[in-house]
């Protein structure tokens, strides 16, 4: 896969002002929430590109003709709990996706991902998978995420991301070549304490509207 597969940034007018809205420290959840949703919907229409398509029968009201049908199966699957915030967004563009979730933290001592919930539909092997998280940071969770997705038999996955660390991106790179990521903005870093800069801050607070 070549470097500029492997990596998205879409540019959009919608996106650039709604990243606006959300880097505003002063955006409330209410005003917060409807943007990303805008954003996201934007990026899993570029996520979804070049898939398979088959041929099906339709009749118009004036004559029969072919149109087309995706040809492969969709999952999407936020890592919780900020992901559950661009589901809604996909779920109104692609109505028959279905829906896992997986919620993954790294022990405090052992450093070692742990699930503390998965809920994952069948079909795996065969889907598209979106994984989605609206903040890629160090790449940890994404990674370890894109690992257990691998391992219960996902081969074709795609992540989502609202904003991007160059940190995590080479993190995602570096542990599953093999997986693009399409994201709104690719930041400038990570700061002392792993938040993104400039960034937005904490998405999960920021969507369910908790410190």
């Amino acid at each position: 896969m070549a470097a500029a597969d492997i990596l998205m940034v879409v540019q959009h007018p919608v996106v650039a002002r709604d990243l606006t809205v959300l880097r505003d420290r002063d955006t409330p959840s209410s005003a917060f929430r409807p943007a990303l949703n805008r954003i996201a919907t934007i990026l899993a229409y570029h996520a979804l590109d070049h898939l398979p398509l088959r041929e099906v029968p339709v009749e118009t009201p004036i004559t029969r003709t072919i149109g087309h049908a995706i040809d492969t199966g969709l999952i999407v699957v936020p890592i919780l709990r900020a992901g559950l915030g661009m589901v809604d967004a996909i779920t109104q563009f692609i109505p028959d996706v279905k829906i896992g979730h997986l919620g993954i933290y790294r022990d405090k001592t052992t450093h070692k991902p742990v699930d503390y919930y998965v809920n994952l539909p069948r079909g795996l092997e065969t889907a598209t998978v979106l994984l989605v998280d609206p903040m890629l940071a160090t790449g940890g969770s994404a990674c370890d995420a894109i690992h257990y997705l691998k391992n219960a038999g996902a081969r074709h996955i795609r992540f989502i991301t609202l904003i991007a660390a160059p940190e995590g991106v080479q993190a995602v790179h570096a542990a599953h070549p093999d997986v693009r990521i399409i994201t709104a903005a690719l930041d400038e870093r990570l700061n002392e304490h792993a938040y993104i800069v400039p960034g937005l801050g904490d998405a999960g607070d920021r969507i369910f509207g908790t410190d």
